[in-house]
């Protein structure tokens, strides 16, 4: 009996001396505990995916389950409340500011790194040095035809494709680079970044856009599986094509230094009304661990300096 009452009294000494549980012996919502969902811009999944696993690796009581949906989507999970963080590459709108400020919530949005928005293209294709203004034409529909870029080009028709209907890059093409200007009704969607650089690799005429971070890490078995289908285009402000030194390719270095012209900001946006496990991850993902597996996986850490190597000499 008094082993009994041994063991229960240490039990109930050990739930009530770890922030982690409750009276009831659940797991509590604290910053390193609890469970919560997140919802997250699918081109973001790798690195994503990271952070979580660190995390939940340090505080064996965190268990955070990360949905990764195109951008349109994940707004709507953190509206809805089906989430309490949201990671995106943009700030909330000044509409949506307001319905967060009607239901008494105020949100907190971080910038956590700087990503990029990669093209690819078959290795087939010889045209990866492209201009902004080239992209433009593309993009709007104005050009349809790669021998319209190089008349000695062996390809065809152009085709668009993005990794989902809704998607953060297809929203970057039409503000960035298209100047706020439609893009064409032919181009088309695949079901994920997996299924577009699969596309992009078996099909010649087949231009592709991407996040960064799908093949920025070197370390990573998938992402130089991927490098190996196909070949990343470097992108310049200006046409000219004679001066392959003006043209760049989205390389953690020319992203930090902003030679690379296609970067955005990665946000992390919680919209916990008190300190539970979103305010604890959106912490680690902005500290120096989570800074670390940023700059690790080959994107700009917001918080952290890189050095800058010159690697063209």
């Amino acid at each position: 009996m008094n082993n009994r009452f041994n063991l229960f009294f240490w039990a109930i000494f050990l739930c009530t001396g770890i922030a982690a549980c409750n009276r009831s012996g659940e797991i509590s919502d604290t910053p390193t505990s609890g469970k919560m969902k997140i919802s997250v811009d699918e081109s973001f999944a790798p690195i994503i995916d990271s952070h979580v696993y660190t995390f939940q690796k340090l505080y064996k009581y965190a268990k955070v389950t990360a949905a990764y949906r195109s951008e349109g989507e994940v707004i709507k999970d953190l509206l809805q409340d089906s989430a309490r963080l949201a990671i995106i590459a943009r700030q909330l709108t000044p509409s949506e500011m307001e319905y967060f400020k009607k239901i008494k919530i105020t949100p907190r949005v971080n910038k956590v790194a700087i990503d990029g928005v990669a093209l690819i293209v078959h290795p087939e294709n010889t045209d990866t040095l492209l201009a902004i203004p080239q992209l433009k034409d593309i993009f709007t529909g104005k050009v349809t035809s790669w021998k319209e870029i190089n008349p000695k080009s062996k390809l065809n028709d152009i085709t668009i494709v993005f990794d989902n209907n809704n998607s953060s890059t297809a929203r970057y093409v039409i503000d960035s680079i298209n100047q706020k200007q439609p893009l064409p009704a032919k181009a088309s969607a695949s079901k994920s970044n997996p299924a577009l650089v699969d596309y992009v690799a078996n099909n010649p005429n087949a231009i592709g856009v991407i996040g960064v971070n799908w093949i920025s890490d070197f370390d990573d078995s998938t992402a130089i599986g991927f490098l190996k289908k196909i070949k990343v285009v470097a992108v310049g402000r200006k046409n000219n094509p004679t001066e392959p030194d003006t043209y760049y390719q989205p390389f953690q270095g020319y992203l930090a230094a902003g030679t690379y012209p296609l970067r955005r900001d990665l946000y992390i946006i919680s919209r916990e009304a008190r300190a539970g496990l979103g305010t604890g991850f959106a912490s680690f993902v902005a500290g120096d661990k989570g800074q670390r597996i940023f700059l690790k996986s080959g994107l700009v850490p917001a918080t952290m300096p890189i050095r800058l190597v010159n690697i063209r000499e």
